[in-house]
């Protein structure tokens, strides 16, 4: 006999839609902001390393609107063509926002290197240096606000948002370094370029950390570690003799399982169903990530001494 125990929250938890379009356009502004203000710098000021992290920037823009729209779909209920919620669009946002990041990365590193194989570096000015600083403190101050935010309301895209911000501000600094060694040292100033490169690095490194999580989820990798919580907390559940076939899968903030309780096989199909929602809601109850669970019943016929 199987059984999803299903109750009136049968998949439940919703994503605060409201919130996560708040945050994320607070950090749209932002970055609305620092795009014009080192765009304009990395020209006015001759500065290689600032315009590369003008486009970062720009990416930034990108991706918040992908959050910003993106939170429209995949807090919605499930329906018909979607039973299982439509947590997926989350984790294809955060993928985006990855890959994205990758796009940027390849095109300011093979920007610098024509700059470097052409000698035409020039020396940035002062000014330039100082408007990295400001990138660097804006954009850290943005990162925390956002990451906190994302983990209160269990939101992936928004905390993948979030390191993308990070990645900004770490960006900035061998970008103020660079700037700072050309400004002062006017033999040194091929080291602007080579900033551009270093910044290209940091980015690479903050698309695999958003992207590496997505993969595992669109493939449907499982859970060995909750597959090994959901089984202590369904065994704890009087009347559950054994509990087998675990299997749990992630999809946006929700993880989804599924498990096999073998019970008494005199036990009724009304008992039965009853000992399933038992099971279901201990679950739910004891893991608030788990958004949905499907119970299989099976007939014990082992040793009542105790539970494999």
């Amino acid at each position: 006999m199987s059984t999803s125990g299903k109750e009136p929250d049968a998949v439940r938890g919703t994503v605060d839609a409201g919130r996560v379009r708040k945050v994320t356009f607070v950090g749209l502004l932002f970055n609305l902001f620092l795009t014009f203000l080192k765009a304009a710098g990395g020209i006015l000021f001759r500065s290689q390393a600032l315009l590369a992290d003008a486009v970062h920037s720009l990416s930034d823009l990108a991706t918040d609107l992908a959050v910003i729209f993106g939170v429209k779909y995949w807090s919605a209920p499930p329906d018909e063509t979607h039973p299982y919620g439509h947590g997926r669009i989350e984790t294809l946002v955060s993928a985006f926002i990855g890959l994205a990041l990758v796009v940027v990365a390849v095109g300011l590193t093979c920007d610098a290197v024509t700059t470097l194989r052409g000698g035409t570096e020039q020396r940035p000015e002062l000014p330039a240096f100082l408007i990295a600083v400001i990138s660097i403190v804006s954009k850290e101050w943005l990162f925390r606000w956002t990451r906190a935010e994302a983990l209160r309301i269990n939101s992936p895209a928004m905390e993948a948002n979030a390191w993308h911000h990070r990645s900004d501000a770490f960006s900035s600094i061998p970008a103020a370094i660079a700037i700072a060694l050309a400004s002062f040292f006017p033999a040194l100033r091929f080291v602007d370029p080579l900033g551009a490169i270093l910044v290209s690095l940091f980015i690479l490194h903050a698309a695999w950390k958003i992207v590496k999580p997505t993969l595992f989820e669109l493939s449907d990798a499982g859970m060995v570690g909750k597959n090994q919580e959901i089984r202590a907390a369904a065994s704890a559940v009087p009347g559950v003799e054994s509990v087998h076939a675990v299997r749990c899968r992630r999809a946006g903030t929700a993880v989804l399982a599924d498990l096999h309780v073998m019970v008494d096989p005199e036990m009724s199909v009304r008992n039965g169903h009853a000992l399933s929602h038992r099971v279901r809601r201990a679950i739910l109850d004891a893991m608030p990530d788990v958004k949905d669970v499907v119970v299989h019943l099976e007939p014990y016929n082992g040793p009542r001494d105790g539970k494999i």
